[in-house]
């Protein structure tokens, strides 16, 4: 893992902490924090980012709900 994807990770542990205790409000399974840590350690820095802020924009009272798995990485493709 880049030490951004670490750095960013980190900053959502914090959060994590911080807001412990607390009922999730999320509408989603798995939270969004947790999204965002898991997308961050398969994607990295850019891609991982990319999806956890993809997710947050469709967390609010008129989207879907239930259960949204960060995509899974994909094999490097070989041309040949």
């Amino acid at each position: 893992m880049s030490p951004i994807a670490r750095l960013l990770r980190a900053g959502v542990r914090m959060y994590q902490r911080l807001a412990g205790g607390r009922p999730s409000p999320c509408r989603y399974t798995p939270s969004c924090s947790l999204y965002a840590v898991e997308a961050l350690e398969l994607h990295g820095a850019v891609r991982g980012g990319w999806y956890a802020t993809r997710r947050l924009s469709r967390c609010h009272p008129w989207s879907s709900h239930g259960y949204d798995p960060v995509p899974p990485a994909q094999e490097p493709s070989c041309l040949t």
